[in-house]
């Protein structure tokens, strides 16, 4: 098993501590043969588990994914410290490391799953991304890590949204993809109907909305933001603000400005398709929180 890149600084985070350790002479040849045995052990056992039946004689790739699946659970577990990493690398840390990442792997894939992946929790592609393969310039696998992390997390965010502002078992999924329109229609539901959950029943309602002035105003809809989201637990209100671009007041204020002429047009009698071309060429600026689905 090659475990060392020829370039070490582009290499797997575990080539790097490895390269680190001889250069600094912090790792003896005893010890980096243990840790070299673990890894193979590691990749035996892997290959065993998800090649059987697939490519069991491919043991180089299931080396490549141990080294990148060890590499992200170690950078995790030492916080990009070589000196902890070489540490936790003397006790067993090949083990844990792998344990890690894949643990992490398995929560970041919960939202990428699409039918049955050959690794079982863990998406295919993510893996692959992850994995070291011997002829990559360099290893993104962190990088791909994060960024699966942080759509992870968007969706997470989404999922806790619609479970506490919205009624359940009523919508697409497909249509709420949207971190900040799906936060805010749930503001702008709960400011035209006195804090209630949403229901797929806003534009039928329109013309029996009382607007009030005072709802017309960045203040106004900071504030009813501010107060949905004091009903979320403090971590997640603080992932969701986080992700909210620094246009969003504005952005509803400016859909709260759009559903005043939808009423005024709705009132008017107008017709679906009408009101449907109105919202189409308003939509292709953007209407942040205004419901895509219709409502038949």
């Amino acid at each position: 098993m090659q475990l060392v890149l020829r370039d070490e600084n582009q290499g797997p985070y575990l080539s790097r501590v490895l390269a680190y350790g001889r250069t600094e002479g912090l790792l003896s040849n005893e010890q980096l043969g243990q840790i070299k045995a673990k890894a193979i052990l590691m990749s035996l056992k892997f290959a065993d588990k998800f090649y059987n039946k697939y490519k069991m004689h491919l043991l180089e790739e299931a080396a490549q994914d141990v080294i990148g699946i060890v590499s992200i659970g170690l950078m995790a577990l030492s916080e990009q410290n070589q000196d902890n990493a070489l540490m936790l690398l003397n006790d067993d840390g090949v083990v844990k490391s792998f344990q890690k990442g894949w643990s992490m792997l398995t929560q970041v894939s919960q939202y990428r799953l699409h039918g049955k992946s050959v690794y079982g929790d863990v998406d295919k592609i993510l893996l692959d991304q992850v994995s070291s393969p011997p002829d990559c310039d360099e290893w993104q696998g962190w990088v791909y890590y994060q960024e699966a992390l942080t759509e992870h997390n968007r969706q997470q965010s989404i999922n806790a949204l619609l479970a506490q502002f919205y009624i359940a078992g009523t919508f697409d999924p497909m249509d709420y993809i949207n971190l900040e329109s799906t936060l805010a229609e749930a503001v702008l539901y709960r400011i035209f109907f006195d804090g209630k959950k949403v229901r797929p029943d806003l534009k039928r309602r329109m013309t029996r909305v009382e607007l009030q002035p005072q709802w017309f105003s960045l203040e106004f809809i900071e504030q009813q933001t501010n107060v949905a989201l004091a009903e979320l637990p403090k971590e997640l209100e603080a992932a969701i603000r986080l992700d909210l671009g620094k246009n969003f007041n504005s952005a509803l204020l400016r859909t709260l400005n759009f559903s005043r002429s939808y009423q005024e047009l709705a009132a008017q009698n107008a017709s679906p398709e009408r009101l449907e071309r109105f919202e189409y060429k308003e939509g292709l600026i953007g209407l942040l929180g205004w419901p895509i689905y219709i409502v038949m």
